[in-house]
C-alpha cells in the first residue's frame, strides 16, 4: 500500500514539474509569443536565452507557439535538443506533453534522441502516455520509440496507460507489441493496475487474444489481479474475470494468507462478496490468513455492514462462534474495532462472549486468555464493555476487577478504561474548542484574566477550582 501510494505521488509530482515548466511570467510570455510570430523578431533573438526554469528556445518553441520551421532553424544553429530544463525535461518531452505532432516530428527529424530520459527516467513516450495523448504516442512509436522502456519505478508506458485508464493509448501500445506481462518494481503488471483502478475496458484489452495477460500473475506480495478488484469493489471486473474462460484461481492467497474474498470483506465490498461466492463457491470462507481470520472475521473487522455479516453466516460454512487458530472470534474483532451495532447483532444471534483468544506473542508455557470484553476494554471502547456486561448471563463467571467494580446494588458498572478516559477527555476538549470558535471574540478568556483559588471538586476531566474572572466568582474546570 505504501509503495503504491508513493508511485501515485511520484506521478503527481511529474505532472506538477511539467506544469511548472509551462508557467512563464506574463510579460516574458508576451515577448516570446512575439518572437515566434514575427520572422524579424525571431532572427534577432539571443540563441542563449534561458528562462528561470532553464528552458531554452527549443523548449520555448514547444510552449509559446513555435512551429517546425523554428525548430529546424534553432537546431541548425546549434541548439541541443538533449538539454534538460531544471525540472528535468527535454524539448521532446514538452512537445509530447503538449501533444504537438508538428513539433514532435520536427524534433525527431532534426536528430532529437527519442529514447532520452529525463526526470524519473521518463522518455517522451512515458510523458505522452501520462497525458493520454494517443496522437503523440502514435508518432513516437512510428519513429521507433521503445515500447517496453521502463522508468524509475520500472513502469512501462503500458503500466502507465493502465494506471490512468487511457484506452486509446493502451490499444496503440498493444498494437506495437507492448509486453502485457511486464513487471514493475514490486511485481505489478498492467493487469494488476487496471483491476485495482476499476478500468473494465482496459482489463478486456489486456485479456484479448494475441496480447493475453497472465490473469494469475502474482506481485511481490503474491497478489493476483483478482485480489485488487475485490479489495476496491470493482464487481464488474470480478464478474468478467470469473465468468470468462481465463482459468482464474479465485481461492489463491497472498503472503498474508488473504484470499480475494478476505480483501473484499475487510473493505466491506458486499457486491463483490456476493459475486465471488456465486461464481466461485464457498471454499474461501473456511480459509484463515496468518492473523487467524476467516472472511467472516474480516467482515467483522470492517464492521460497518451487518448485511454482509449476515450473508456470510447464511452460507453455513463458518458459525457465528468460529474461532481462529488463536481462538478469537468475529465478536472479538467487532469489539476490538469498536463496532457496537455489530456487537449487539452478534450477541442477539448467539455469539458467545466467554470464548477466549490466546496471545501468540507470549512465550510457551504462559497462558494469556483474552475475552472479547478484554479486547474492547484495552482499546478504550467503554460503551461496548457496558453492552457486554448487560448481556452477561447470571450463571457466567463475574468479570474480573480489572474490568469492573461493584455497584451498590451488587451489579457491575463500567470502569472508564485508560484509553477510554483519554478518548473522552480528547472529545470533550475538542467540543470546547469548537464551542469557543463559534463565540464572539469578547467572550474569549485569557488565562491571565483568571484567578485560581481552592479546589472544590474533581471528575474524569480533571479538577474544578473556585476562582474569580472579570470580578465574578466562578467555577473553573482545568
Amino acid at each position: 500500500d505504501e509503495w503504491k501510494k508513493k508511485v501515485s505521488e511520484s506521478y503527481a509530482i511529474i505532472i506538477e514539474r511539467l506544469e511548472d515548466d509551462l508557467q512563464i511570467k506574463e510579460k516574458e510570455l508576451t515577448e516570446l509569443k512575439h518572437v515566434f510570430s514575427s520572422d524579424e523578431a525571431f532572427c534577432k533573438v539571443n540563441l542563449n536565452y534561458r528562462t528561470e526554469n532553464g528552458l531554452s528556445l527549443l523548449h520555448l518553441c514547444c510552449v509559446c507557439g513555435g512551429n517546425k520551421s523554428h525548430i529546424r532553424t534553432l537546431m541548425l544553429k546549434g541548439l541541443r535538443p538533449s538539454r534538460l530544463t531544471r525540472n528535468g525535461f527535454t524539448a521532446l518531452h514538452l512537445a509530447a506533453y503538449k501533444d504537438s505532432a508538428e513539433l514532435l516530428t520536427a524534433l525527431l527529424h532534426g536528430g532529437a534522441d527519442i529514447q532520452q530520459v529525463g526526470y524519473g527516467a521518463l522518455t517522451a513516450l512515458h510523458i505522452a502516455t501520462i497525458a493520454g495523448h494517443h496522437k503523440a504516442v502514435d508518432i513516437l512509436l512510428q519513429h521507433g520509440a521503445y515500447v517496453n522502456v521502463q522508468d524509475a519505478v520500472f513502469f512501462t508506458p503500458l503500466h502507465i496507460a493502465a494506471y490512468y485508464g487511457h484506452e486509446q493509448v493502451t490499444h496503440l501500445l498493444l498494437k506495437f507489441g507492448a509486453d502485457v506481462n511486464a513487471s514493475g518494481e514490486v511485481g505489478d503488471r498492467p493487469l494488476h493496475l487496471a483491476s485495482a483502478k476499476g478500468f473494465l475496458n482496459i482489463t478486456k484489452l489486456l485479456m484479448e487474444e494475441g496480447s493475453k495477460a497472465d490473469v494469475n500473475a502474482q506481485d511481490n506480495e503474491d497478489h493476483v489481479p483478482l485480489h485488487f478488484c475485490c479489495r476496491f469493489g470493482h464487481h464488474e471486473i470480478v464478474k468478467f474475470l470469473l465468468q470468462s474462460s481465463f482459468e482464474v484461481q479465485p481461492h489463491v492467497v497472498n503472503i498474508y494468507g488473504d484470499t480475494p474474498l478476505h480483501l473484499a470483506c475487510y473493505n466491506g465490498k458486499f457486491e463483490v462478496v456476493k459475486e465471488m461466492i456465486q461464481l466461485s463457491g464457498t471454499e474461501s470462507l473456511s480459509k484463515e490468513n496468518i492473523f487467524s481470520e476467516t472472511a467472516f472475521h474480516s467482515a467483522c473487522t470492517y464492521g460497518k455492514n451487518i448485511e454482509l455479516v449476515k450473508f456470510l453466516l447464511d452460507q453455513n460454512v463458518v458459525s457465528i462462534n468460529h474461532q481462529g487458530r488463536d481462538g478469537h472470534t468475529g465478536l472479538h474483532c467487532a469489539c476490538y474495532h469498536g463496532h457496537i451495532r455489530l456487537v449487539q447483532f452478534l450477541l442477539d444471534n448467539g455469539a458467545d462472549m466467554n470464548l477466549v483468544a490466546c496471545d501468540p506473542s507470549r512465550s510457551s508455557g504462559e497462558k494469556d486468555e483474552q475475552t472479547c470484553l478484554m479486547w474492547a476494554y484495552e482499546k478504550g471502547h467503554d460503551a461496548i464493555v457496558t453492552l457486554l456486561k448487560h448481556y452477561k448471563r447470571p450463571q457466567d463467571e463475574s468479570p474480573c476487577n480489572e474490568y469492573s467494580q461493584p455497584g451498590g446494588d451488587g451489579s457491575y458498572v463500567s470502569v472508564p478504561s485508560p484509553l477510554g478516559k483519554i478518548k473522552s477527555m480528547t472529545k470533550e476538549k475538542a467540543d470546547v474548542l469548537l464551542l469557543r470558535a463559534g463565540l464572539p471574540s469578547h467572550f474569549h478568556l485569557q488565562l491571565s484574566e483568571i484567578e485560581f483559588h481552592e479546589i472544590i471538586g474533581s471528575g474524569s476531566f480533571g479538577k474544578v477550582y473556585k476562582g474569580r474572572c472579570r470580578n465574578k466568582i466562578v467555577a473553573i474546570k482545568r
